[in-house]
């Protein structure tokens, strides 16, 4: 399969998917929604490749989804278009091989969601994580699900509600990233791991998998999908329009009064 806004390639039973809107700091955006995650199941139904590594071109993993995707939609087509965002996850989720986020610079909002999905993630010391869409107004609700999977209840409502961002060590304290490296050693480091699992037996890494997704107490793709539609009916709310139209226009937002 062709794809333009990822690029895909096979290695010594490593599938890699990079992210590849670099001048755009990896943003989402329709296409590239569904270029990702058509490489992921391609990635799943290869019989070559046992693990999948998701690393991104430029400076940054993924900022989050391309605030101009945020106007002119209706709330039916919010929900499909949020659907379409979070797509990934629901993907991950299910395929048997594990993937691996190998992180630089900046991964935020629906870019650090794609990196709490993954199995593992390997960052800089640099890289900084954030669920930070409510600075313009919206909510991560979509990256809260797997975020809360990994730190709980208490320190998810406290990164999705500030929208502050940690360092690559915080992340890795509070279970979010497995290895930290200085940024020149990335690709060694994620590639190590990497060649670790390939090495492993393919039917024990998809039991493991799957065995402690199965574990989960509340059903994750319920939980995406039920957040989901809260995000896209919040897309559509005055204080959304505002706070976006507020950061392309270099200003602060004025919030609805209640």
């Amino acid at each position: 399969m062709s794809y333009t806004n990822v690029l895909v390639e096979k290695k010594d039973r490593i599938g890699f998917i990079t992210l590849n809107r670099p001048q755009q700091m990896n943003t989402f955006n329709i296409p590239f929604a569904r270029e990702l995650n058509d490489a992921l199941w391609e990635m799943e139904n290869d019989p070559e490749v046992r693990v999948v590594v998701i690393n991104a071109a430029g400076k940054h993993f993924s900022t989050g989804i391309s605030l101009a995707e945020f106007k002119g939609k209706s709330h039916k087509e919010y929900r499909e278009f949020i659907r379409l965002m979070d797509e990934h996850n629901h993907t991950i989720a299910k395929m048997k091989k594990p993937v691996i986020a190998s992180v630089k610079g900046l991964c935020l909002a629906n870019g650090a969601g794609l990196s709490f999905a993954c199995d593992l993630t390997v960052a800089t010391e640099d890289s900084k994580f954030g669920t930070t869409a409510i600075n313009v107004g919206l909510i991560c609700l979509g990256p809260a699900v797997p975020l809360a999977r990994c730190v709980g209840r208490k320190k998810t409502l406290e990164m999705v509600l500030t929208g502050k961002m940690i360092t690559a060590a915080e992340a890795e304290r509070l279970g979010l990233v497995n290895r930290v490296v200085p940024k020149e050693q990335l690709e060694e480091a994620t590639l190590e791991l990497a060649t670790q699992l390939a090495a492993k037996s393919p039917l024990a890494l998809q039991v493991g998998k799957t065995g402690i997704y199965a574990m989960q107490d509340v059903p994750y793709n319920q939980a995406l999908d039920h957040l989901s539609l809260l995000f896209a009916s919040h897309c559509s709310t005055e204080d959304a329009e505002e706070g976006v139209r507020a950061f392309l226009e270099k200003r602060e937002p004025v919030w609805r009064e209640r």
